[in-house]
């Protein structure tokens, strides 16, 4: 609908010979605005040097007749227009989704083109937390939008198994081993407390027995990063995540990548050294200031592998390349594209999405956590306590930029107070209106007469589901999943607010058939929303 009118509107400029604008085509808050509005006369202003509401009646002449299933245009001071559409026009909407069902306005747009998106990439220090689970859910959220559109989708987790904080892991299992040989050992400075680390430790007592020393630290860190892999691993599991490339840190070291990086940022002469550290010259590429690559204790910083790891993200040839980071990454990725820039590469098609944090609320109070007191809720604990459902709902039905209260007796209601509910009670209640129309004699509604659906509340339910392909257009181009999760509360909303006046099954048998379509089609929009999203549609509950 929205699509329809915004090509006509465009098409209509460029036959007048107008000069193009930016404008806006949306749906009408208010019915008697029209289904349709847009600002496109407005827009036009300053470059006609004519009032809006004369450039909205030239364009309104250009259009009658050219729009199909538009029964009027009407101009609504200072230049708004406003466009309303037959019932017929409607009507159409509901044999089309009967028919393509899971591929409804599906157009593959992104056909033939690869897009990487790299999320989570949690060092396997301990289990996943709250903060994990929200890039989590963001991820295979917005990957799951690129298949929609047709894209060739690779779900990438860079494994951190390198650096300081290896170590740390390694050297606070290991104190934990000689504590259960009897003896005491501080977690050093840095070090990880939780009670998992206690069950790693055990778990290598059993595998390599009492008579390991400090010595043996790498196969502490091995054991502990491999077990706790798994761990994440399982959890993003519940909430039906697998990635398809586990890329691993180590093999840029060990494959000579990073080294190669370092040396070619040297030879192009964007490196200097100074208090025995080597910088990179990243003011010269559009940074705050310069950064240090490698320590004076010669060990690199996590910009160095970061680098060379995105560097082989665009030899491999995507062309879309997406980075989920958290907030605290705001610093990071500017310097990495700086010195991908530096070497040559073309960044235009890498893309950084940065989420806020997350805040557990229990009890109206926030629930505090750190990683390495442990004293805090881990994402398994969460999906324990809310259902996967509820889980990936509520870490995507607010925008990314803003921070996430998510408040856990609302996540465990089972009423229309929780979103999730809402929506898939309205999903259940529809498969059992189709399921128990044949109790009312009515076998097959295949011959109904759609020109009954008629009513305000019918044509504000269809006009809602004509706004799929819109709604995944600007998932696509914003890569917020938060427009599907509120667009399908919209729809599940205009289903209930249908139900409450009309009933399905009626006297009219000619009637009841017509509004099972309507029902079927309805579900079918409902679910294509929620399997996007990753969440159930269940036929009872």
């Amino acid at each position: 609908m929205l699509q329809t009118i915004q090509k006509m509107l465009t098409d209509t400029l460029a036959g007048l010979g107008w000069e193009p604008v930016p404008f806006m085509v949306e749906r009408s808050r208010k019915s008697n605005f029209g289904h349709v509005s847009s600002n496109i006369a407005l827009a036009l202003a300053k470059n006609q040097k004519r009032r809006p509401q004369d450039i909205a009646e030239e364009l309104k002449a250009a259009l009658e007749g050219k729009i199909g299933g538009v029964e009027k245009i009407e101009i609504l001071s200072p230049g708004f227009m406003n466009f309303f559409f037959l019932p017929a026009y409607f009507q159409e909407f509901i044999p089309r989704i009967r028919a393509q069902k899971a591929d409804f306005q599906r157009e593959g747009t992104g056909r033939g083109k690869k897009v990487q998106v790299e999320f989570v990439s949690a060092n396997p220090t301990g289990p996943l937390t709250i903060g994990h689970g929200r890039q989590a859910v963001l991820g295979d959220a917005i990957a799951r939008i690129f298949e929609w559109h047709g894209y060739d989708v690779t779900r990438e987790y860079y494994f951190n198994d390198a650096g300081r904080q290896m170590r740390m892991l390694g050297l606070s299992v290991y104190a934990r081993y000689r504590e259960l040989l009897g003896e005491t050992l501080e977690i050093p400075e840095g070090g990880y407390e939780g009670e998992y680390i206690s069950e790693i430790a055990q778990h290598y007592m059993e595998r390599y027995g009492k008579g390991r020393s400090e010595k043996d630290l790498d196969t502490f860190i091995d054991h502990a990063s491999k077990e706790i892999f798994i761990t994440i691993q399982d959890s993003l599991k519940r909430l039906g995540i697998v990635h398809d490339v586990y890329y691993n840190e180590k093999d840029l070291y060990s494959s000579g990548k990073i080294d190669s990086v370092l040396a070619e940022l040297k030879e192009k002469g964007y490196t200097y050294e100074e208090g025995g550290a080597v910088w990179f010259k990243a003011s010269e590429f559009g940074a705050e200031k310069d950064r240090v690559l490698v320590k004076n204790t010669g060990e690199p910083t996590y910009r160095l592998p970061d680098i060379a790891y995105h560097r082989e993200k665009i030899l491999r040839g995507f062309d879309l390349i997406v980075d989920i980071f958290g907030a605290d990454h705001h610093a990071t990725y500017p310097d990495v594209k700086a010195a991908l820039s530096a070497l040559g590469y073309d960044t235009s098609s890498i893309r950084v999405l940065l989420h806020q944090f997350v805040t557990l609320t229990q009890d109206g109070e926030k629930v505090k956590m750190s990683t390495r007191k442990a004293n805090f809720v881990t994402l398994d604990e969460l999906i324990d306590i809310a259902g996967p459902d509820v889980v990936r709902y509520f870490y995507i039905m607010r925008n990314m930029d803003s921070h996430l209260n998510f408040d856990i007796a609302l996540a465990q209601k089972q009423t229309d107070e929780n979103p999730v509910f809402y929506l898939q009670y309205a999903h259940a209640r529809m498969c059992n209106i189709l399921v128990h129309s044949s109790e009312k004699h009515i076998d097959s509604y295949e011959d109904a007469d759609l020109s009954l659906l008629s009513e305000p509340e019918i044509i504000e339910l269809i006009g809602i589901m004509a706004e799929f392909r819109d709604v995944m257009d600007l998932c696509l181009t914003s890569l917020e999943p938060m427009y599907m999760t509120n667009y399908l509360y919209r729809l599940a909303t205009a289903f209930h607010k249908f139900y409450s006046v009309h009933r399905v099954v009626t006297e009219d048998i000619a009637l009841s058939k017509a509004r099972l379509q309507l029902i079927e089609a309805v579900k079918i929009i409902l679910a294509n929303g929620l399997r996007i999203l990753g969440i159930s549609a269940p036929e009872k509950m």
